[in-house]
């Protein structure tokens, strides 16, 4: 028999021990701990051993129920090959092929007079969109009643799910197959929607949220308002997270966008949030269709459930923090192409501009009529509308500092999209600014031309009086 010298002392390899504890109760010696300490790569404790009394009895090792969680002083773990070992083998896989996106022309029609809601509908579905999961909410609901009534009809799915909450997560798991898949929601439930967000993005999946803001905070009411930008621009769930925020201010760009909307979260493997508010939603207006559609392919990353595409994995959970990291810099890198590429902006009179003008939404259009009448009186008003809110459409907004003394924000929020365009400022590193005032409602009040031309007024009253002298 071997003496105790001669036999070897357990060593522990962190990355296979799963804290069990069947050795801690097979050592008679108490020479074997459960540590506080949580192994990154499995997010389990492992055991912590002290040899001062080990009598090298080698009861632990045979109790150990891991290949590799305990093993003789000495042993080679850089040997470990499981695979071999264990007579385990990876399932092997041809490489996942691209199948593109095809465009594929279809009948002119008369143009149509419909709502926002259904418009955004019916461009989720000339864009591809097959699966649709949601919960109704006030004021979007109708969209979802659409897509309820359509997709059948077009081999697609419906899903109402239980909550908020859940549809996102179904979004989550139909995007990460590759498909596209969309829902409506309101403020309130895209509030819910934060945490799902956050995986998608962390895990670059894509889909489309089409948020139909109302008055806040809380339940609120039911109004328009244009609440929940700091959410979308810089409220995506936790962590480094963000998404391309497209704001349409007609029933056309209500359509328009959402149909964008899928091509951008395709390729950046990002949600993308259509943000418009309650009045829109509701709005009629005439919307001409294009005069194409999509046919959607299948990306190589999407996780199919075939041969091809068994080794692809979709997650957002990276439990060693240098992982993180580089992760996260990937993420980053990201943002900031999107950044350069996706500024989308509309402008309106602001060749010459003196006062310019900032809105989007419903507000836009009040705000389009206040430069016209201002022109009427002699005023070089103009009018930046941004097409997307993050991000902010800086790069046509400085060009236009050479000539404004004046901006002028017209929101329905307490400074949300003034906030976003000061940031945006700081960031292009603008020093001196023109004077920065405001038209700003609340609680689903919009602001009205009238109130946006006497505010402009209020303070040309000095120049005016220059000119008729």
């Amino acid at each position: 028999m071997a003496s105790v010298k001669d036999r070897p002392k357990p060593s522990v390899l962190p990355d296979y021990c799963k804290g069990c504890g069947r050795c801690i109760e097979a050592c008679a010696q108490d020479c074997i701990t459960l540590g506080a300490t949580i192994n990154p790569a499995t997010g389990l404790p492992y055991v912590e051993l002290d040899l001062t009394n080990c009598t090298a009895c080698g009861l632990c090792l045979s109790a150990c129920p891991e290949p590799y969680g305990l093993q003789p002083q000495g042993f080679d773990f850089n040997a470990i090959h499981p695979e071999r070992d264990l007579g385990l083998k990876r399932p092997t896989a041809p490489a996942a092929r691209v199948i593109p996106d095809e465009r594929v022309p279809i009948t002119a029609l008369d143009p149509l007079v419909i709502k926002g809601t259904y418009a955004s509908a019916i461009g989720a579905l000339l864009a591809g969109c097959r699966h649709f999961f949601g919960y109704p909410i006030t004021p979007s609901t109708e969209g979802a009643e659409l897509m309820a009534k359509l997709l059948p009809r077009l081999d697609g799915i419906f899903v109402q799910a239980v909550s908020e909450v859940a549809t996102i997560n179904m979004i989550y798991g139909c995007g990460g197959a590759g498909l596209r898949a969309m829902t409506f929601t309101s403020s309130p439930g895209f509030s819910l929607m934060l945490e799902g967000l956050s995986y998608m993005i962390g895990a670059e999946v894509p889909g489309v949220v089409v948020n139909v803001m109302r008055g806040g905070p809380g339940l609120g009411n039911i109004a328009p308002e244009q609440a929940d930008i700091k959410l979308a621009c810089r409220g995506l769930g936790h962590g480094n997270t963000h998404a391309i925020v497209l704001t349409p201010s007609t029933p056309q760009e209500m359509l328009d966008l959402t149909m964008l909307s899928f091509d951008l979260a395709f390729k950046y493997r990002n949600p993308v949030i259509v943000l418009c508010d309650g009045y829109l939603g509701q709005m009629t207006g005439r919307v001409l269709l294009p005069r194409t559609m999509v046919k959607p392919g299948l990306p190589d990353w999407a996780v199919w459930g075939d041969a091809e595409h068994r080794g692809n994995l979709i997650s957002s959970i990276r439990l060693s923090d240098t992982e993180l990291q580089a992760h996260n810099e990937q993420l980053a890198s990201k943002y900031e192409r999107m950044r350069l590429a996706e500024q989308r902006a509309d402008l309106y009179c602001c060749e010459d501009a003196e006062v310019v003008l900032l809105a989007c939404n419903t507000p836009a259009r009040m705000t389009k009529g206040a430069v016209r009448e201002l022109r009427s009186r002699g005023v070089k008003a103009g009018l930046l509308r941004p097409l997307t809110l993050w991000p902010f459409p800086i790069d046509a907004l400085m060009p236009l500092l050479n000539t404004a003394r004046r901006l002028v924000v017209v929101e329905a929020s307490n400074g949300q999209i003034e906030d976003e365009m000061r940031l945006a400022l700081s960031h292009a590193g603008v020093e001196h600014l023109p004077a920065i005032e405001n038209v700003r409602m609340m609680g689903g009040v919009l602001p009205q031309q009238r109130e946006i031309v006497a505010k402009v007024l209020q303070s040309q009253v000095p120049a005016l009086a220059r000119v008729a002298s």
